[in-house]
């Protein structure tokens, strides 16, 4: 075998992994004693490699150190030696077979003084001499390299934690939190393996006991995540990628389990790849689980970091040289900076509403609830009787009214099971992955991040403990069959009046979760100046209170959602929406539409207009203009948002709301003078619309047609769902206007990679006969 030279040894080797089993024979397999199994092959293995020789030791650190070894994961070695002659000879002889079987490698060459130093400069060096294991050689200077490392490393944790919390924020920046990604890295991410080796050098520093059982139980199951995705792709990966997903899942013995809930075999059963048929796994319970492992790593991380905290700024204490205590709340107060019961709270028989009424106080205050004072709770506070007593159901609306301290508070009781407690429902809905592209969160995350967001419009309502609960509720509905919207509404109301609301303020939040989708869909799919449209939403509202609490519930949902879910235009036609709606609910009657822009109607034709997001083109009257303008547009590779035509004196208006596809707007001289020449009929500037338009068309799932009656004044509305794709009103419209359809009004709302198109076609309702032939336009174009 041809030894590697350094430059091709840092590069990877295509089929390594391969050579690694055919060489070293190290056993795949999932679980602790796979991964012992692993860590023996490569020792045995290793030590062949190092020829005895006092003053020299072979030492593992990082996986291979805890013996804690994936399947094609790194080695990470140290030769340690005590001055020798001919050292790097040695090493060479050491890494060069190494890399010729394809391993990848980190390796160093250093005395015991010289690892220190680096130590000493290198928190992450530090906390990988804590994993120091002798593999061959000396075993006296592997021991004092072990001990040594342990003892600079209690010396100098506390100074050294500051620079290691700074760099794990960044990481944390550039990964992500593992909880809430649907494709999270098992070992980079906020709550990965990482953060374990962290949270085991605090530990070894004596600051807290950071590795408790459940810290443990969370760590053993990420590495098994992480074994069978080595082991489901073949190679060295940890990003959990959805097409992975659900070998990973059958893997690990996680298999399809009703609503709710998540069914797993023990962990650290080996699952061998071949040789076995695995019926399909359950990607979304995997999910869940890696979720609620990754969020008890990183509570206990954030634990850990603050006691380290308290330790280094040392403890605030009175003239009587103890602790200072401050009342925060009834039952409550501040202990060393973090939140504690009261002795009288603590003597007495406590009051089912204490535990919330503590994580009001800590979401408040913005203190963290001390861990001693969590666990209490969980094994004497009483359960709430039903309904709900004031006292709890006030400490419900102050801790989701909280803002920023809202979500850390949720979480610290979400670790020790109290809002089980308080809500059997969320077991359902705890880590429960949203598929939707739009959607940063899981399901129990989305829902407190968008009480916290309805926090900011609290203001705005004339019940804002009713908008902060509806807003907690909003989703209640996800993860069972039917729509969401509708099956959520009775579980709200039930809940609300569980917790001790009226009946009539019940109802008005199952109201309000039934229509929370309303006012985002009916503004981007429907023309907002049809009085039928505005009639509608006032009927369904019913009423200015309701539509405000709608109006803020909409706006905090899409912030808790994602950047995705909003836009300045989106906001602008909620807005207009809103506005409209609430003239109707005030005064009984629809407003007018808008009267036509008075510089379309004048000068000259045709008239092109360009401000911002509109573009207004004014032309003699003919067919297929609306067309004309999206292809156009298309062409300058412009999204078309809305779309209106009329007709004003025998001039065809059309105005469009528009977006840039790649975030770079056009040549506005060179978009107006291709709009110029195409309505007035160049036949050069059609040809080029048609060539780059059919050449733009999109892929997906089978396109559907929809039709609504009785959804407009004087048309038929013909919905479009589809794949999205440059180009596609174009020649939607087109043919439409072959067929003899004509369009006065087009909504465009996108939806990830999907669209949803309502076109606006005037006339009666059509035949059936109609309404095929015009389908079958419609998705032949598509």
């Amino acid at each position: 075998m041809t030894s590697l030279t350094a430059k091709e040894a840092s590069e990877p080797i295509r089929g390594a992994e391969l050579l690694v089993n055919e060489v070293i024979g190290v056993p795949t397999g999932i679980g602790s004693s796979a991964r012992r199994s692993r860590s023996q092959a490569y020792d045995s293995w290793l030590a062949r490699l190092l020829p005895a020789r006092p003053g020299v030791a072979l030492v593992a650190v990082g996986g291979l150190g805890r013996r804690q070894c994936a399947p094609y994961g790194d080695l990470d070695l140290v030769l340690v030696h005590a001055g020798v002659p001919g050292i790097d000879e040695m090493a060479a002889a050491l890494w060069y077979p190494i890399w010729d079987a394809g391993l990848r490698l980190d390796h160093s060459v250093r005395t015991v003084a010289e690892a220190l130093s680096v130590a000493q400069d290198d928190v992450r060096v530090a906390l990988g001499l804590l994993d120091t294991r002798l593999v061959a050689g000396d075993p006296e200077l592997a021991d004092t390299l072990a001990r040594s490392a342990t003892d600079h490393w209690r010396r100098t944790a506390v100074r050294q934690l500051a620079p290691l919390r700074e760099s794990t924020t960044a990481r944390w920046a550039a990964h992500g939190e593992l909880a809430f990604l649907l494709e999270g890295d098992v070992k980079e991410a906020a709550g990965g393996l990482r953060d374990v080796g962290i949270l085991r050098a605090i530990a070894t520093a004596g600051i807290t006991d950071a590795l408790r059982p459940a810290v443990h139980a969370a760590h053993l199951r990420l590495l098994d995540t992480r074994d069978a995705l080595h082991q489901q792709v073949g190679r060295r990966v940890d990003r959990l990628l959805a097409q992975e997903r659900d070998g990973v899942a059958a893997l690990l013995g996680l298999r399809q389990a009703p609503p709710g809930r998540v069914e797993a075999e023990p962990s650290g059963t080996p699952r061998p790849r071949t040789g076995a048929t695995l019926a399909p796994g359950d990607g979304d319970a995997l999910l869940r689980r890696v979720a609620g492992d990754a969020r008890t790593v990183s509570h206990a991380l954030d634990d850990a970091f603050r006691a380290a905290d308290r330790l280094r700024s040392g403890r605030r204490r009175g003239a009587d040289g103890r602790p200072v205590r401050r009342p925060v709340a009834r039952d409550v107060v501040e202990h060393d900076g973090e939140l504690v019961l009261a002795r009288t709270a603590i003597g007495a028989r406590p009051d089912p509403s204490l535990s919330l009424r503590v994580a009001a106080a800590g979401a408040a205050t913005g203190l963290p609830i001390a861990r001693a004072t969590c666990e209490w709770l969980a094994a004497y506070c009483p359960p709430l009787p039903t309904p709900w007593p004031a006292e709890a159901r006030d400490a419900l609306t102050t801790l989701l009214g909280a803002g920023v301290g809202l979500i850390p508070a949720w979480e610290t009781c979400d670790r020790y099971g109290l809002i089980d407690g308080w809500l059997p429902e969320w077991t359902r809905l705890r880590s429960l992955p949203q598929h939707n592209p739009v959607h940063r969160f899981t399901l129990d995350r989305h829902l407190v991040q968008t009480a916290f967001e309805a926090s900011r419009h609290t203001r705005d309502v004339d019940r804002p403990d009713l908008l902060l609960l509806a807003a907690f509720l909003h989703d209640i509905g996800k993860g069972l069959p039917g729509d969401h919207s509708t099956v959520g509404a009775p579980i709200a109301e039930a809940m609300a009046a569980r917790i001790g609301l009226p009946a009539a303020e019940a109802e008005l939040i199952a109201i309000l979760v039934r229509l929370h989708l309303l006012l985002p869909e009916v503004a981007t799919r429907r023309d907002l100046a049809d009085p039928v449209t505005i009639g509608r939403v006032a009927e369904a509202v019913g009423d200015v209170t309701t539509l405000d609490l709608l109006y803020a519930l909409v706006r905090a949902d899409a912030a808790a959602t994602g950047p995705a879910a909003w836009s300045d235009w989106k906001g602008r036609l909620v807005a207009e929406l809103v506005a409209r709606v609430r003239t109707t609910l005030d005064t009984g009657a629809v407003p007018a539409p808008p009267a036509p822009d008075p510089a379309l109607v004048a000068g000259p034709l045709p008239v092109v207009h360009l401000t911002g997001d509109r573009v207004a083109v004014a032309a003699a009257d003919r067919r297929n203009l609306l067309a004309t303008v999206a292809g156009c547009l298309a062409l300058h590779r412009l999204e078309v948002l809305a779309a209106d035509a009329s007709t004003v004196d025998g001039r065809a208006l059309v105005e469009c709301r528009v977006q840039p596809r790649y975030g770079l707007p056009p040549d506005p001289v060179a978009l107006s003078a291709d709009l110029r020449r195409a309505v007035g009929g160049d036949v050069s500037v059609t040809q080029r619309l048609r060539g780059r338009a059919l050449a733009a068309r999109g892929a997906g799932a089978r396109p559907r047609v929809v039709w609504h009656r009785d959804a407009a004044t004087d048309a038929v509305l013909l919905e479009l769902r589809a794949a999205d794709a440059a180009g596609l009103l174009y020649r939607v419209t087109s043919a439409l206007d072959a067929a003899g359809a004509q369009v006065r009004a087009a909504r465009i709302a996108t939806l990830g990679g999907d669209v949803v198109d309502a076109f606006y076609l005037v006339g009666a309702w059509p035949s059936d006969p109609e309404r095929a032939r015009l389908e079958a336009a419609v998705l032949a174009a598509v």
